[in-house]
């Protein structure tokens, strides 16, 4: 590594959709609270996840007023994992903070954070006592989600956790080395290990804009933590099927003694009603395996996570490799100090021609 390159103590990693309105008091906020944790050595990291209001040129404009300020422009709209991943791979600090932009969660805990972490612990993670302003819908599910992926899952994931959480440079590094495209972050930071620490928190009401987390949306989240984390799903398929395999040989057997003893059993309605129940539980199996099977398939592509468009530093773009994203996480260090004492360099330059 050069010696000009100085690498920041800190990473803050903010995944950004339509978060306009809110990127200027966020920012402010996330940068009192760094400067108080540690200084000036840090950087904020905001990654427009293919927004379509002015989030690009609000980021653009707060990295030529703040020095501290880098942001990362994806191609097209990834989705909020993805997002995170594309921030944690350009983060270059010893520690990084992932947050969301709405400022539900408070950037002031990070203080009490790196506090934890200088107590040896190599994550650190919000845990939600209350959230407030949101319905009821969204937390019952939310409570019945954690509690159902709790029992089905191998890995211990803790409950009302998001993924607001400081970690040190190890296991970000273990975590961005993970190839799998249909990600749970905060899953697959529980299954790396080392010693976690919860910091109960009160979650606050969004600040501006709406929550980008649909219906839709929020049910494939959580089909894709339950896929990525556990088979219970498919053992569950097996047991419904040997179920209704015997149950199926008992009516044969049923079926054939009532032949014998001359008793034949007529009804459409009960015949209709076993063919449709075993149909059912025939096709929910096969859901279930087409599930784990389409996760393969996207795995075996081998596509790129996620592809960035530009990347901003000082109001100047950064020149990065064309196969970024597919970079291992050291060789994404590089490629950024490259591309800073560059920047650096042509700056200085023309001022001396000045």
């Amino acid at each position: 590594m050069p010696a000009s390159i100085t690498r920041p103590r800190l990473s803050i990693v903010a995944p950004c959709h339509n978060e306009e309105e809110g990127l200027d008091l966020f920012c402010r906020r996330v940068a009192a609270a760094a400067a108080e944790a540690c200084c000036d050595a840090y950087e904020i990291i905001l990654v427009d996840d293919g927004s379509t209001d002015g989030t690009w040129e609000k980021i653009s404009a707060l990295s030529r007023d703040h020095e501290a300020i880098l942001g990362v422009r994806l191609l097209r709209n990834h989705g909020h994992q993805l997002a995170a991943t594309a921030g944690l791979a350009t983060a270059r600090g010893e520690r990084v903070l992932l947050i969301d932009a709405d400022l539900q969660d408070p950037p002031e805990l990070l203080l009490m954070m790196m506090a934890i972490m200088d107590r040896g612990a190599d994550v650190v993670y919000g845990q939600r006592q209350r959230r407030q302003g949101e319905t009821w819908f969204k937390l019952t599910s939310a409570s019945a989600f954690y509690r159902l992926l709790s029992r089905l899952s191998s890995v211990a994931i803790p409950r009302d956790t998001g993924d607001f959480r400081l970690m040190n440079r190890r296991v970000v590094d273990i975590l961005l080395s993970m190839p799998e495209r249909e990600r749970f972050i905060r899953g697959m930071v529980s299954w790396i290990g080392g010693k976690q620490v919860a910091l109960p928190y009160e979650r606050d009401p969004r600040y501006a804009g709406e929550t980008k987390y649909s219906l839709r949306k929020m049910v494939s989240f959580a089909l894709d933590a339950i896929t990525s984390f556990s088979t219970v799903p498919l053992r569950v398929a097996t047991w419904l099927g040997l179920i209704t395999a015997m149950v199926a040989l008992a009516l044969l057997v049923f079926t054939l003694a009532s032949w014998l003893i001359g008793h034949t059993v007529t009804g459409w309605a009960s015949l209709m009603a076993a063919i449709t129940t075993f149909s059912a539980i025939q096709l929910i199996g096969l859901g279930v395996i087409g599930e784990y099977l389409g996760r393969l398939v996207q795995e075996h592509k081998g596509r790129p996570m996620f592809m960035v468009e530009a990347i901003i530093r000082h109001g100047d773009l950064a020149e990065l490799p064309v196969d970024f994203a597919s970079l291992p996480p050291q060789a994404k260090r590089e490629a950024m100090d490259a591309a800073t004492v560059d920047k650096t360099a042509q700056r200085k330059q023309s001022g001396r021609s000045a």
